[in-house]
């Protein structure tokens, strides 16, 4: 069995004796997704900025993290780095409109091992706090900081 298959049913394993909805689950399920000494560093790494909170701009970022899932399957991460506007789809009452297809993506993107990290800055800006934020939501202090240090780690960079 190779890395990428004993990662997938893993994955499946985990998340049917979890249950995925469930917040450690998910937890417990991303963690093991990151760690590599499980399944192996994954060939590709990719880190998207996500800073604007218009809906065309969500759906482009959100279809193109998809397509690179498919593409690419177990092996592949993804981080979405949310910043500035683009924090608000990750928070639970977003103070920008979110479409309910865009909010049902970023969950659904979570659940299949896409990390999603929240800027600590833009948050501090708009008074928010951890409990704020769903659950999967992994918070940096910088978001710019958080793209550089993982650039520095090899992942390959989009911004649109």
């Amino acid at each position: 069995m190779n890395r990428t298959t004993r990662r997938r049913t893993f994955l499946q394993w985990a998340a049917a004796t979890t249950g995925l909805a469930a917040l450690s689950g998910r937890r417990a399920a991303a963690a093991a997704a990151d760690d590599d000494s499980l399944f192996g560093e994954p060939e590709h790494k990719l880190v998207y900025q996500f800073n604007k909170a218009e809906p065309e701009y969500m759906e482009h970022v959100l279809f193109s993290v998809g397509a690179m899932l498919r593409e690419h399957g177990d092996n592949i991460h993804l981080v979405v780095t949310a910043i500035g506007p683009g924090l608000h789809i990750l928070a639970k009452k977003p103070l920008r409109p979110i479409p309910s297809l865009i909010r049902q993506r970023v969950s659904s993107l979570a659940a299949y091992g896409v990390s999603f990290h929240a800027c600590g800055n833009t948050m501090k800006s708009l008074g928010w706090t951890a409990e704020d934020m769903l659950e999967f939501a992994e918070i940096v202090d910088i978001g710019a900081n958080d793209l550089m240090l993982l650039q520095e780690r090899g992942y390959s960079y989009i911004s649109w």
